[in-house]
């Protein structure tokens, strides 16, 4: 059997911290007069703070000083960090335990590439930080999805070669990452929002062992 590198994100993976990123965002921008759409914030996933930030104000138009930018995003995170600090395993996205313990059974290697900077406080918070050999996060990397350094990093940390490795993804960005790093990404979500993924699945519960194990034999 070829040993692969199976690499997650985190945010909308995982478990949906997404939606507090939502509200973190909506209620800053709310603070400084902008408002912003479901829609909208579908831009905001897997996007670095700063590039986030500089999209909700493009939206309106508005300039802010670089004191303030940088207010603004220490004032999210905090609001972030106030939601997550309440997260337990029941935040878990379906079927994720399942297939994590699935692909260790089967001796392959499981990272994590997320752009987000709690990356480990939330896997801690839901336990299931030991079920990672690798985990590179936004305290790694010094560029943003679309980029690929965030899974080409997953991958050399778990020694595995990029053509070998398969990203599970929920953004536009993070699909077009893995495309770059010439992995096969599997779009979590919507077929419209990830149609450029080679495989796409509405959640985990629709991924089936014989479909994992195909793609651990997959030459």
């Amino acid at each position: 059997m070829t040993k692969k590198g199976f690499i997650f994100d985190l945010d909308g993976v995982i478990v949906d911290t997404a939606k507090y990123h939502f509200l973190a965002w909506k209620k800053l921008a709310n603070s400084i007069g902008i408002d912003f759409t479901h829609l909208q914030n579908e831009q905001l996933k897997g996007v670095s703070r700063v590039k986030s930030l500089e999209k909700i104000l493009s939206w309106s138009n508005k300039a802010i000083s670089e004191d303030q930018f940088r207010a603004l995003m220490a004032k999210k995170n905090e609001e972030y960090l106030g939601y997550i600090s309440k997260m337990d395993a029941s935040e878990i996205l379906p079927d994720v335990p399942k297939i994590l313990d699935f692909l260790i059974d089967q001796k392959q290697s499981i990272a994590l590439g997320s752009a987000s900077k709690n990356a480990r406080e939330i896997l801690k918070k839901v336990k299931l930080l030991e079920k990672f050999e690798a985990i590179v996060d936004g305290n790694d990397v010094s560029k943003a999805k679309p980029d690929p350094e965030v899974f080409l990093m997953a991958a050399k940390q778990l020694k595995i070669k990029p053509e070998d490795c398969i990203v599970f993804e929920d953004s536009v960005a993070g699909v077009q990452a893995a495309n770059t790093a010439g992995m096969i990404a599997i779009g979590i979500g919507e077929k419209s929002v990830l149609h450029e993924a080679h495989f796409i699945y509405n959640d985990f519960t629709e991924i089936s062992r014989e479909f994992l194990t195909n793609l651990i034999n997959r030459k």
